[in-house]
């Protein structure tokens, strides 16, 4: 097939590449590199199935006839998002938008990256497809939480009305090599302070709970999805449920850092649990997680040691 992929230079958009290659494919990578970064396909530069395009998605253009368009262009961490809100709200609507209207054109299949933040601080617990969500639409995590809730309706719409063959994936705290080292995520902070030797942040008192994914799993839940007919949201990520003063304690381990853990405030509507119930994805996929979260920090920390060396 020949692909699209757009958030290309991103965290999983970069990994997503590097998997649709390998299974023979050619990808045609978009970015407008607002976060992401040419760093993450540089290992693609001699790579004769692969072209890269800089192009924003909220702008229309054409990429010529694909099979298949995977919708992975958003700024995902806090970090990014709080910064680039109206960007963010843009890429969620008009972006997404586009790339339906490419994948009606060429009648090409598609898959959207949405996220578990649509269940925003939940009411039920754990997380399945059917709960509707408990989402602040005003508060500062809206541009990104309401970015994706439109962008959900919209790829519906766009396979009731105008029969565009669509999936959608909510993906849930994600992890590994790529991860931006400063971007406001668990992980990424936790890793990098510990390798650091400087304190760990933990907001609020670190009982609040999320469910860490490492990437490679991701990414194969991903592909399971994108060869299925299933059209409604699947949940994609780890079901273990770790409070984050409990992963802190697991970074320091693993890093043999002896880093202090320090507490600041709870930003606003920060959500107190997060754990996916991916039944649906074990029945209809036949996933789930391979690797649990020690493995995968021992995985990411050559990575997190390279970024850390490459800023000194």
């Amino acid at each position: 097939m020949r692909v699209l992929v757009a958030g290309a230079a991103g965290f999983l958009g970069s990994h997503l590449t590097d998997a649709l290659l390998k299974e023979g494919h050619e990808v045609l990578g978009v970015d407008n590199l607002c976060t992401g970064s040419l760093e993450n396909l540089r290992h693609l530069n001699s790579e004769p199935r692969f072209e890269f395009r800089q192009q924003d998605i909220c702008s229309q253009f054409d990429p010529r006839h694909v099979d298949y368009v995977f919708s992975f262009a958003s700024p995902a961490s806090p970090e990014d998002y709080l910064r680039l809100g109206i960007e963010t709200l843009m890429v969620g609507s008009a972006g997404t938008c586009n790339l339906l209207e490419i994948a009606k054109k060429y009648s090409a299949k598609f898959l959207h990256a949405s996220t578990s933040e649509c269940y925003g601080d939940p009411e039920e617990h754990p997380q399945t497809e059917e709960y509707w969500g408990h989402v602040n639409p005003i508060g500062p995590r809206s541009v990104y939480d309401e970015s994706k809730r439109f962008s959900e309706a919209l790829v519906m719409a766009y396979h009731r009305y105008e029969k565009v063959d669509t999936r959608l994936v909510r993906i849930f705290n994600t992890y590994g090599p790529r991860l931006q080292m400063n971007d406001g995520r668990v992980i990424s902070n936790l890793l990098t302070q510990a390798l650091r030797g400087t304190e760990l942040t933990i907001y609020g008192d670190g009982s609040q709970t999320r469910s860490f994914c490492y990437v490679s799993d991701e990414i194969d839940g991903i592909l399971r999805l994108s060869r299925s007919d299933e059209h409604s949201p699947v949940n994609i990520g780890n079901p273990t449920e770790w409070t984050i003063l409990d992963c802190a304690k697991t970074v320091l381990r693993v890093t043999g850092s002896r880093s202090s853990v320090v507490h600041r405030p709870l930003p606003q509507d920060d959500p107190s649990q997060r754990q996916p119930d991916i039944s649906k994805a074990k029945r209809l996929l036949n996933w789930e997680p391979k690797i649990d979260l020690e493995t995968g920090l021992k995985l990411s920390l050559e990575y997190f040691r390279s970024c850390i060396e490459a800023a000194a």
